[in-house]
């Protein structure tokens, strides 16, 4: 009786964990579940102007053979959906929520609208969320702050509005940031600053107030900052590049900035790109921005910038475009703008600058297409040298 006992509760016990495993597997999420996932937001995809979702996604063939769908290979689980440029309208399901090893999401231009489901939240392993040229309204979306893995945000060119949520401090492996091209409010929240890997900020083209965190300028990974177009005010801080050796881009013409160009910027020696006009810059133009030799391009135009435009500019061998236009600059063109080979645009309109042109203005213009110069206080003749600048198409004197 013992013995019958015994084996009656092994077998019970045998039953009970094979129901327990089998139960175990359906509360689990599975590549069906991902499948499912994905039917949802084939059934929230309005407009499919080429048939690709119709033809293709579809129970009748593997999920990760679906075009726009990568499977890991260790857990045979959707990591990658990618359906940018397929010209899709919608709107996006919560349950894509449900795909727990996405770590790319990207929709880029398409014409998905409306809100983010919060059911986004759980997607903890997302690295790539980028959302770029849709339609998509609301604030920007909270949950994005709970995404601790997350290392690309691109929302740009969407219709976002409110302000930046300031709860950033779980994003600690974000590299880059985009949010332009929206009707974003209020100020940066300076809590962007703490966000130490980050290589790219682009807040551009929204309605941001106020002044520029001091702390972002103290990221020492960052390569682009662009905040132009907005609503910007205050003044740069004089040590704007001591911390900031790997900067590449600043971008912050057409807000209303204003006191002196700090000639720290010369610290940032691997600068290309420095854009700040159409701000209240006042002052001279720093001769210390020679110092940036791997400067090519340079824009302070539409300031109340005075003084003589610095020779040591000529230094800039990589400079392809400089424009200086409609500030208060004085005395005469330096000849060693007029060296520098790589040169394909200078702009100088409406300033104060006197004296003559060179004979030999284009002995080392190759590649100059635009020269505007009117409305200063030039004179002499216009040299028939200028015949040599071959790709020259526009010129103002």
């Amino acid at each position: 009786m013992l013995m019958l006992t015994s084996c009656n509760l092994l077998f019970a016990l045998a039953v009970f964990l094979l129901l327990h495993h089998h139960t175990s597997l359906a509360k689990f999420p599975s590549i069906s579940t991902d499948e499912a996932a994905l039917l949802a937001l084939k059934s929230h995809i309005s407009v499919d102007p080429n048939n690709i979702l119709a033809t293709n996604w579809s129970s009748s063939s593997p999920v990760c053979s679906w075009i726009g769908i990568t499977c890991n290979s260790r857990h045979h689980r959707i990591a990658a959906l990618d359906i940018s440029s397929m010209q899709f309208h919608g709107t996006i399901p919560p349950h894509l929520g449900n795909l727990s090893f996405l770590t790319s999401l990207i929709i880029s231009n398409n014409n998905f609208h409306g809100e983010f489901p919060e059911e986004l939240a759980h997607l903890q392993r997302l690295k790539m969320f980028r959302c770029s040229k849709n339609n998509f309204t609301g604030a920007i979306p909270s949950f994005l702050s709970l995404l601790s893995n997350l290392r690309f945000v691109y929302l740009f060119g969407n219709q976002f509005f409110g302000g930046i949520p300031s709860s950033r401090s779980n994003l600690t492996q974000l590299k880059e940031l985009s949010m332009s091209g929206n009707y974003l409010e209020g100020e940066i929240p300076r809590e962007l600053g703490d966000i130490c890997y980050m290589t790219i900020l682009d807040l551009q083209d929204n309605k941001l107030r106020g002044p520029i965190p001091p702390s972002i300028f103290n990221i020492t990974t960052m390569q682009t900052i662009a905040l132009s177009k907005n609503n910007l005010t205050g003044k740069f801080p004089t040590t704007i590049c001591d911390h900031l050796p790997n900067l590449e881009g600043l971008y912050i013409s057409e807000n209303i900035l204003d006191g002196i160009i700090p000639p720290n910027l010369e610290k940032c020696i691997k600068l290309q790109i420095l854009s700040l006009s159409n701000n209240d810059f006042t002052g001279t133009v720093p001769r210390e921005l020679g110092n940036l030799t791997s400067l090519t391009g340079l824009a302070l135009g539409g300031q109340h910038l005075e003084g003589e435009i610095p020779q040591e500019l000529g230094a800039l061998r990589y400079l392809t475009s400089l424009y200086l236009q409609e500030n208060q600059l004085t005395g005469s063109i330096p000849p060693s703008i007029f060296n520098i080979t790589t040169m394909e645009k200078i702009i100088l309109t409406s300033n104060n600058l006197t004296g003559k042109l060179p004979t030999t203005i284009c002995d080392h213009l190759p590649d100059l297409e635009v020269l505007a110069i009117s409305n200063n206080y030039l004179d002499g003749v216009i040299p028939p040298n200028l015949e040599k600048c071959r790709k020259l198409d526009i010129v103002q004197k």
